[in-house]
This record gives structure tokens, C-alpha cells and sequence, in this order.
């Protein structure tokens, strides 16, 4: 038989302390706990030693609390609630029914794999509480390792790290631009088309990526970006197209996104990685049933006709 801790030899002391003053009987008190009147007796015995004081008068109709019995009853009382109160949220994290979410994203909520995940989840585990944080890869990956962030949904996975990466659905690259570009008549774009237009792109966080990104494509034809550096909005930044300003490259799940005056076009044969990146020392519960959801999502979109 596994041996008990002295945490839980302590809590099942004062158990039987509550219960035989309760039924003001060491019998009455074991027919409750289903133990032996001996193991009673010894149990109060070993905590009046520890506590260097008699709890209980013994008396022929059974048994009284001393003075020192009654303050202690009403300590122990109140312990055991605590800690039962805390064994039952501790129990419900466990099982995800409660908890704290931290959560990367890279693209918008609003649409996509992400928004249907989190449709799911909030249906499932309604009071756990989930923040978003939006940023580069680079950006989850520093918050990660400080277990300032749970999990991180980011595109594409090229450099190499220590955490563990699942690869979970993947997007259409489109382009905005205003209604009456000369690219609207076309039903699907080329880097080509696209190269002598000038990018609208956010700083820092997932704009630092679109830039690399779009200079690695567009060098791949011989061709530099240039790029105009917007410090606002995604919405926004779509209402600078509809002024014709620029283009700007977007995500299949961002084009739900309506503003007057913008159309979007796919590029052709651009279709990104999305992973959800986790790191080994993370052991939030919540998290862990966030990934094995998103994984039952993925494999369920994925094998559609």
C-alpha cells in the first residue's frame, strides 16, 4: 500500500477531529468514516499530542470538547473548507472548466480556422478566460519561452526553435486593392503584376513578416518591394486602399473584412502554413485542451472533399 503523505495524514486528522465532534461519539464518529473506533482514538490522540493540548473530555455517554476543543473546531472547520474549496477549483482547471488563456495570433479573429476554433472552445469551456495578443512569430516565440503566452497561432514555421510546432490549416494570399485598379479585371494576380505597386504595411509585430515576406517573393523575379509603412489599423489600413494609396497583401480569413471602395484578388499558387506553437514547459490544462481541439478541427476540415 502506498504510504500517506503528512499532508494528507494531517488533513485526515482533523477530519475525524470534525466528525467526532459532531457526532459526540468516537463510535458514531467511525460508523461515519467507515473505520474502526480505534483508529478514532488514535487519530485524535495523535493530534492532541501534536498540538500539546486535550481536545475532548471523555465521559461514559461519550465525549465533550474542552474549551481548547471548541476554538480548535472552529479553526478546523474553516481549514477544511478552504481546502476543499481549493481541491474543487484546482480539480476544475484541471479539467479545463476554468483557467486563464494566453493567446498569440498572427492574423485577425474575426474569420478562418481561428474563429471557428475559438467558437468551439468558447461553447465548451465557457469560463475560462482567453486574452489575444497579436505579433510577429519572433514576438510569441520570446513570450513563450517566458510562459507569458500559452500558445501561438503563427505562419509559417522556417527558422528553427525549441517548441513544439502543429501544423493546423493553411490560407490564400490575396491582394486589396481599390475598386478601379486596372488589377481588379483579373480573376487571380502574379508577383509580376504586383511589382511595381507600392505595399501598404503595418510596424512592427506581423508587419515586420509581410515585408520579409513580400521581399523574398518579389526578389525571387528580380524585383524590390516598396513598402509604405502605416502605424495604424488593419481596418484602416484597408480604407488607405479604398483612397488609393497602395495595395496591401492580406489572408483568405481577413478578405471577410468589407470596406467600400476595396476588392480582393488571390495570388496565384500562394497558399501559407498556419501552426500552433507550444512550448514543452508550458503545463496550463487549458492550453493542452486549446491544441488537442484545434487538432480535432484540423483533421476534420482537412479530410472535406
Amino acid at each position: 500500500m502506498k504510504p500517506k503523505s503528512k499532508l494528507q495524514s494531517e488533513i485526515r486528522h482533523l477530519r475525524t477531529f470534525v466528525a467526532a465532534a459532531e457526532f459526540g461519539s468516537f463510535r458514531k464518529a467511525a460508523n461515519g468514516l467507515h473505520v474502526q473506533e480505534s483508529a478514532v482514538s488514535r487519530r485524535i490522540r495523535d493530534l492532541e499530542d501534536q498540538i500539546g493540548a486535550s481536545l475532548f473530555i471523555r465521559h461514559a455517554g461519550g465525549i465533550a470538547l474542552t474549551l481548547a476543543g471548541q476554538r480548535f473546531l472552529t479553526r478546523a472547520r474553516l481549514a477544511l473548507g478552504q481546502l476543499d474549496e481549493g481541491l474543487r477549483e484546482v480539480s476544475a482547471i484541471g479539467r479545463s472548466e476554468t483557467g486563464h488563456l494566453r493567446v498569440g495570433l498572427f492574423s485577425s479573429i474575426a474569420s478562418g480556422f481561428v474563429s471557428r476554433l475559438f467558437g468551439l472552445y468558447d461553447d465548451r469551456y465557457p469560463s475560462v478566460e482567453v486574452d489575444f495578443i497579436e505579433g510577429s512569430a519572433e514576438c510569441h516565440m520570446f513570450l513563450l519561452n517566458k510562459l507569458q503566452m500559452d500558445i501561438a497561432f503563427t505562419i509559417g514555421n522556417r527558422k528553427q526553435h525549441p517548441y513544439d510546432a502543429h501544423e493546423l490549416w493553411r490560407e490564400q494570399v490575396f491582394a486589396a486593392v481599390w475598386d478601379e485598379h486596372p488589377l481588379g479585371a483579373k480573376s487571380e494576380l502574379s508577383w509580376s503584376d504586383l511589382a511595381l505597386e507600392e505595399f501598404l504595411v503595418r510596424p512592427g509585430g506581423p508587419g515586420d513578416e509581410v515585408r520579409d515576406y513580400l521581399s523574398l517573393r518579389l526578389s525571387q523575379i528580380g524585383r524590390q518591394p516598396r513598402f509604405r509603412v502605416q502605424n495604424i489599423g488593419r481596418y484602416s489600413l484597408l480604407g488607405l486602399v479604398a483612397s488609393r494609396r497602395g495595395v496591401a497583401p492580406m489572408l483568405a480569413s481577413e478578405t471577410a473584412i468589407s470596406i467600400p471602395g476595396v476588392i480582393y484578388r488571390p495570388i496565384a499558387g500562394e497558399i501559407l502554413p498556419f501552426f500552433a506553437i507550444t512550448s514543452p514547459k508550458n503545463d496550463n490544462p487549458a492550453a493542452r485542451t486549446l491544441l488537442s481541439l484545434a487538432r480535432i478541427l484540423s483533421r476534420s476540415e482537412n479530410s472535406r472533399p
